[in-house]
C-alpha cells in the first residue's frame, strides 16, 4: 500500500486520479438546470478515473444512498424550499463534514450550491485547508423581486459575494457573467462553459405522431418554451408572444414543457396552449425536435441549458442576448437575439419566423451544426483542469491564510 502511494505521488499532476468532494443541494431525479450539469460533470470525474464523493441533502424517505465503485454518497437532512416544493435545501453540517474529511481527506472541495450546506462545506474546507472552489449557478438576488421579496435583494447579492469569495475560485459558464460579476466584486472568477447532449438532443427525434397529439396539422407552426412555469421565467413575455404569433398566422401553437406555480394561472386563460407538464429523457427531446420556434424570455438565467438543448435540436430559437444565448447564437445566422428585456424586439422577431417558417428551418439546421462542437466531453475536461490548478494552488498558503481571516 505504502508503495502504491510512493507511486501515485510520483505521478505527474495531470495524470494523478483526484479524491473530489461534491457538495450540491440540488440533484437528479430533481429536474433542473443545475441538476443535470453537476451529474454531467461527476460522471465525466468518474470517467477519467477519479474518486467522487457527492454530499446531499435526502430528496424523500425512500431515498438512499448510492453504493458504486469510487463513488460514494453522503445524505443528509434538507428542509422543503418556499415555492419550490419538489427542492431541497440542505441544513447545517459542519461537525459531520470535518469528521468525514478529517478521516478521508479529499484532493479538492467542489461546492455547489449556497445554502446552508454549502456554506458549512466552505466553512469545514477552509478550516481543514482543503482547496476548494464554488459555481455559481443561479440569479437568487435576481430572483427576489419576483416573490414579493425585493427588499432582500441587496443582502443576498452581499451574502452570494462573501461566499464565493471566500472559495479559492467560482466557475462561470460565460464570459458575459464573468465580467458582470467582476464589476460587482467577484474575485477569483474561471469561465467553464457548459455542454449538451448531442446523442440525446438531435433534429432526429422529430416526432409526427406526438405533433398529431398536439393537434397540429402538417405545415402549422410549433412554438416552444421548456422551462419552470414561475414567475422568475418571465412567462407574461411568452405569452405576449404568443398573441402576436397568432395574430400573424391564427395556425401557431404554443406547446409548455415543465410545471411550477404560474401553471394553474396560464392554463384558466385558455389560450389555447398545450401544457406537456415535466418531460425528461427522450421524450423531452422529442418535444424539443417536434417544435419550429423556440421562444426562452427570461431575464434571470446564469446560463439557460434549454437554450443550448433547442440548438442542438434543430429549432430556431428567440432570445434576449445575454447568458447561452449570447455565447452561442449568432443573430440571423443560426438564431435570433433581442436586446436584453426589449420586449417589443423579442416579439418582433418571434412574429416574423412565424411568418417565414423556411428560415426558422434554415436557422434551426445552422444551430445544429454549431452545437454538434459542445459536447460534454470537452466541458468535462475544462472542469477537470480547473479543480487541479485550484489544488496546485494549496502550494501557495498566504492565498489560504487571507481566506481564513476574510
Amino acid at each position: 500500500m505504502q508503495d502504491a502511494q510512493i507511486i501515485c505521488q510520483q505521478l505527474p499532476e495531470s495524470h494523478r486520479s483526484l479524491r473530489v468532494a461534491v457538495v450540491t443541494e440540488t440533484y437528479p431525479p430533481e429536474i433542473n438546470g443545475v441538476a443535470i450539469t453537476i451529474q454531467r460533470m461527476i460522471e465525466g470525474l468518474r470517467t477519467r478515473d477519479h474518486e467522487v464523493q457527492l454530499i446531499r441533502p435526502r430528496q424523500n424517505s425512500s431515498d438512499s444512498a448510492a453504493v458504486e465503485p469510487r463513488f460514494e454518497e453522503v445524505l443528509g437532512k434538507g428542509m422543503a424550499i418556499p415555492r419550490y416544493d419538489n427542492l431541497k435545501m440542505g441544513l447545517p453540517a459542519k461537525q459531520v463534514l470535518a469528521r468525514l474529511w478529517s478521516l478521508n481527506r479529499p484532493d479538492v472541495v467542489h461546492i455547489v450550491t449556497e445554502g446552508p450546506l454549502g456554506w458549512s462545506a466552505l466553512a469545514v474546507a477552509l478550516k481543514l485547508r482543503i482547496p476548494c472552489c464554488s459555481d455559481f449557478h443561479t440569479n437568487f438576488h435576481s430572483y427576489s423581486g419576483h416573490y414579493g421579496i425585493g427588499w432582500l435583494r441587496k443582502p443576498i447579492a452581499g451574502y452570494l459575494r462573501r461566499f464565493h469569495n471566500k472559495a479559492h475560485c467560482t466557475l462561470v459558464p460565460t464570459k458575459s457573467l464573468r465580467d458582470d460579476l467582476e464589476g460587482h466584486g467577484y474575485l477569483n472568477l474561471r469561465v467553464v462553459p457548459r455542454g449538451v447532449d448531442t446523442r440525446l438532443f438531435t433534429p432526429q427525434r422529430r416526432n409526427n405522431t406526438l405533433r398529431e397529439r398536439w393537434g397540429v396539422a402538417h405545415g402549422q407552426t410549433v412554438a416552444l418554451y421548456v422551462g419552470r412555469l414561475a414567475p422568475e421565467k418571465n412567462l407574461a413575455t411568452v405569452i405576449k408572444t404568443y398573441s402576436a404569433m397568432r395574430a400573424a398566422d391564427p395556425h401557431v401553437r404554443l406547446v409548455m414543457v415543465g410545471d411550477g406555480p404560474e401553471r394553474k394561472t396560464l392554463q384558466a386563460q385558455d389560450a389555447g396552449i398545450i401544457f406537456a407538464g415535466m418531460q425528461t429523457g427522450e421524450a423531452l427531446a422529442e418535444h424539443y425536435a417536434s417544435s419550429d420556434i423556440f421562444l426562452f424570455p427570461s431575464t434571470t438565467e446564469t446560463f439557460g441549458n434549454v437554450t443550448v438543448e433547442a440548438l442542438a435540436s434543430g429549432v430556431a430559437v428567440v432570445a434576449y442576448d445575454y447568458a447561452a444565448a449570447a455565447e452561442y447564437i449568432r443573430h440571423g445566422e443560426n438564431g435570433l437575439l433581442a436586446a436584453f428585456d426589449n420586449t417589443r424586439e423579442f416579439v418582433s422577431l418571434a412574429v416574423r419566423l412565424a411568418c417565414n417558417r423556411p428560415h426558422a428551418a434554415v436557422l434551426g439546421q445552422a444551430a445544429r451544426v454549431l452545437m454538434e462542437q459542445h459536447d460534454w466531453r470537452s466541458v468535462c475536461s475544462a472542469f477537470e483542469t480547473a479543480l487541479r490548478e485550484v489544488i496546485a494552488s494549496q502550494h501557495r498558503p498566504e492565498t489560504i491564510d487571507n481566506r481564513l481571516s476574510a
